[in-house]
């Protein structure tokens, strides 16, 4: 298991291309592990469990779902989260209103930010559609201060893609 203190051994030194190789081989695997599969929250299980050992220096990945007004925790890695967080509150309920991916490169410089684990130093989430239907968010949050950059934030988009078209309307 990799040590979430330690430095990325594949960001250090290694240009954004590498890491976006990475991730487009991290979306090819996900596309293959989640296919076949209907049901939702296996799948989005499974995408949980895949990111969170696949992406070094995470303490929680995971996904939460849009649920009326307000966003639902589902499948996750990592220790136990906030459950509700209304829309427009803290990095995912942003993230969801704003039907865009938020990068948090400190959490506590973050207005209303929600503290499920206080390790937590930095936080990228990512809104999850089913063609223009929002889904709900994929949330990754870090120990490391500013551990994600575009590159991240690219390589999630993708992988929020293929997610999307596995757990369709939940």
């Amino acid at each position: 298991m990799h040590d979430p203190a330690r430095p990325a051994p594949w960001t250090q030194g290694r240009p954004e291309r590498d890491k976006a190789a990475l991730y487009d081989d991290l979306a090819r695997e996900l596309d293959a592990l989640l296919s076949g599969e209907t049901d939702a929250i296996a799948n989005a299980a499974n995408a949980a469990a895949a990111i969170y050992h696949a992406l070094p220096q995470l303490n929680w990945a995971g996904f939460y779902f849009l649920r009326d007004d307000e966003l639902v925790v589902g499948p996750f890695q990592g220790l136990p989260a906030c459950v509700r967080i209304p829309l427009g509150k803290g990095v995912c309920g942003s993230a969801a209103a704003q039907r865009r991916s938020v990068m948090v490169p400190d959490v506590e410089a973050f207005p209303g930010h929600i503290a499920c684990d206080s390790a937590s130093r930095s936080e990228l989430v990512v809104p999850l559609f089913a063609g223009e239907t929002l889904l709900g968010v994929l949330d990754l949050d870090s120990p490391v201060l500013a551990r994600f950059d575009k590159a991240d934030q690219a390589g999630c988009e993708l992988l929020a893609q293929v997610i999307g078209r596995h757990i369709g309307a939940l």
